[in-house]
């Protein structure tokens, strides 16, 4: 049951952030810091209340590691909503997003020392590919968008960044799943005590960041105002999409701490990757996103990776040949 409402908790809360965040990034391309801080703050303020009991629960897990792990898991967030402000169009984000898999196998082999399958091999060149496809005709786009003008090399090499950015940031989640790996075997898994200390210790790093919250704030006030359903009240269309983006990302990440918690590593990776697939054609088809042939041959290609990844190929291959193993030997 509990694993039944995570997976919805998922699907429904995080294909919906997708869609508030691109409503605000078209907007504002450069309000990453005020989506995150927003966030960040929510869920640490429901974490106080309800998890800590305002601070009066002291945590199973030492502060100690927490700190180590919320300054990966910050950093993470940081660069990743940041790297918007580069030419980075949300197809693209997501994509390379989905590369966690190949991230995670190259840290596991050098910090744990992991051996995998061949298949395993094979999936992580599939996704390493279908990356590398989609990324190098994103880059085609850029410099077709930038042609003829004074500042096209500005432009592309604004996008590198940005590339550069996510990468760094992909490395550094995986860093930090391996890192909680090893924190969950020694004091058991905590998905709430978790949540809210990766989101309350983070909140004075903001103050880097306050400036431009601030410019942010003001540019949300000024929008156009919106009626709010069901209640009537009245507010500045970017704040409206702000706030469903925070409850969503509530949501959200609360599926995927409950999953942790319930299901195994790779059942957590396939539920996470459909919901990205999901999400990636959704804001193809509503927001009109370019997306060319080669695209959605890297996609395809990213998606059979992690499949082949996850064992969901080859489980749906046994389960297909056991009813006829079954007959065989009945003849």
């Amino acid at each position: 049951m509990a694993t039944g409402i995570a997976v919805a908790l998922v699907f429904i809360g995080c294909c919906s952030n997708v869609v508030s965040l691109e409503l605000l990034v078209r907007e504002f391309p450069g309000c990453g810091n005020i989506v995150t801080f927003a966030q960040f703050l929510l869920i640490a303020l429901e974490g106080f209340i309800f998890e800590t009991n305002f601070g009066r629960k002291k945590p199973t897990i030492p502060i100690s590691n927490y700190v180590i792990m919320v300054t990966m898991f910050f950093t993470v967030s940081v660069i990743n909503n940041y790297a918007l402000n580069f030419n980075i169009a949300m197809p693209l984000h997501m994509i390379f997003r989905s590369g966690s898999l190949i991230a995670n196998m190259i840290l596991g082999i050098i910090i744990l020392k992991k051996r995998y399958s061949t298949s395993k091999y094979l999936s992580i060149v599939l996704v390493s590919a279908g990356i590398f496809i989609c990324t190098i005709m994103s880059a085609k786009q850029v410099n077709v968008a930038s042609e003829g003008s004074e500042d096209g090399f500005y432009v592309l090499m604004r996008w590198l960044i940005g590339i550069s950015m996510l990468t760094f940031a992909l490395l550094m989640s995986a860093r930090m799943g391996i890192f909680q790996e090893t924190l969950y075997k020694q004091y058991g898994k905590h998905s709430k005590e978790a949540l809210f200390y990766n989101h309350c210790l983070p909140l004075p790093g903001f103050l880097l960041f306050a400036t431009d919250i601030y410019r942010h704030c003001d540019l949300f006030t000024q929008s156009a105002p919106v009626v709010i359903p069901v209640f009537g009240l009245t507010m500045p269309i970017m704040w409206f999409y702000l706030l469903i983006n925070v409850i969503t990302q509530y949501v959200c990440i609360r599926g995927v701490f409950i999953l942790t918690t319930e299901c195994t590593s790779l059942t957590v990776t396939l539920v996470v990757t459909l919901r990205k697939f999901l999400s990636l054609i959704f804001s193809i088809i509503y927001f009109q996103n370019p997306f060319t042939t080669w695209h959605w041959v890297g996609t395809a290609v990213v998606f059979l990776g992690t499949l082949l990844y996850t064992e969901v190929l080859s489980s749906i291959w046994t389960a297909l040949r056991g009813p006829a193993i079954k007959d065989k030997k009945a003849e």
